[in-house]
């Protein structure tokens, strides 16, 4: 049976707000996701001492550059509070016409019987996001639908969490990925991935999550099917680090088929960013923005035809 969306899915006049700040005039979400932190050191290929030798203040100078030259020209942008923030607020890097996003999850993952259990990062909370001048938080969740019993802990975490930002005022984008388990075929993984991902939306829902973002998941049916789970919960399409055409038209897709919008990290500034800060801009203003520009009108677009 589908979930439906209750009274609990609402948003309320504060998060109603927050909506508005991460959309588009169009009301399409879009959201630059710059708040990988390993992730950003690994495209930085021409740093001398490699992915590792990134110290945590190039680090900070390059998210500080993706804000200026990309994050300030959409609707809103997701960052860390390990590294970005609250550096490019303190420091007013960041437009106070651009919404700001805080993530709440750490980098990487534990495992319990085989099944993956995100991390947050120390001290954040929805108390927390409000102290950093967050809009709204965006916490990932792990999760297999196929195996509901064990992984009823992770729902019961959402359900948690989204109480908690509710009684804090602070719109909650809820992220799942879902995932191939070991020993799990390649083929077996991609038969039941389109399902895994519709499954996700339906238990999130019923968690009483507000704001979902998930993985494509694969073809126009299937993101149909994910909307008809959602029952009227909004969700963005997650880059997953594919490239820009092939985003694109990811995009283009689901949202035709009812999602509301994307966000979309590497597959916009993957291969923008530098060790060197003028090559960042140079890369960030004429590579990357064009890029979000032609995200932001797919979006515009698409929203229209419906």
């Amino acid at each position: 049976m589908n979930a439906v969306a209750t009274r609990t899915n609402e948003l309320t006049t504060l998060e109603r707000r927050a909506m508005a700040t991460i959309s588009t005039p169009g009301g399409g979400m879009l959201i630059v996701a710059g708040d990988q932190r390993n992730g950003m050191k690994a495209v930085m290929t021409d740093a001398p001492n490699g992915a590792a030798g990134i110290s945590r203040d190039e680090l900070a100078e390059a998210k500080s550059d993706l804000v200026r030259f990309l994050g300030n020209h959409a609707p809103a942008i997701l960052l860390d509070p390990e590294v970005a923030l609250p550096l490019v607020v303190d420091e007013r890097t960041l437009s106070r016409t651009t919404g700001l996003v805080v993530g709440m999850d750490s980098s990487g993952f534990d495992t319990e019987n085989g099944l993956r259990r995100t991390k947050y990062v120390p001290g954040m909370d929805a108390r927390r996001v409000r102290e950093l001048g967050g809009d709204a938080a965006k916490m990932l969740f792990y999760l297999r639908s196929d195996q509901r019993e064990a992984e009823q802990v992770v729902i019961d975490e959402i359900a948690r969490l989204v109480e908690e930002c509710t009684a804090e005022g602070v719109l909650l984008i809820v992220e799942i990925l879902v995932y191939q388990l070991d020993g799990e075929s390649d083929e077996a993984y991609a038969e039941i991935f389109p399902e895994l991902v519709r499954g996700a939306a339906e238990i999130s829902v019923a968690a009483g999550s507000k704001v979902l973002k998930l993985q494509y998941p694969g073809s126009a049916e299937a993101a149909a099917a994910v909307t008809e789970a959602a029952a009227g919960v909004p969700w963005a399409v997650l880059s997953a680090g594919v490239d820009h055409e092939t985003f694109v038209g990811q995009v283009r897709t689901a949202v035709e088929n009812g999602a509301g919008g994307a966000m979309a990290g590497r597959s916009l500034w993957k291969d923008s960013l530098s060790i060197s800060s003028a090559k960042r801009e140079e890369l960030l203003t004429n590579r990357a923005l064009p890029r979000l520009r032609e995200l932001e009108q797919v979006i515009e677009t698409a929203l229209a035809g419906r």
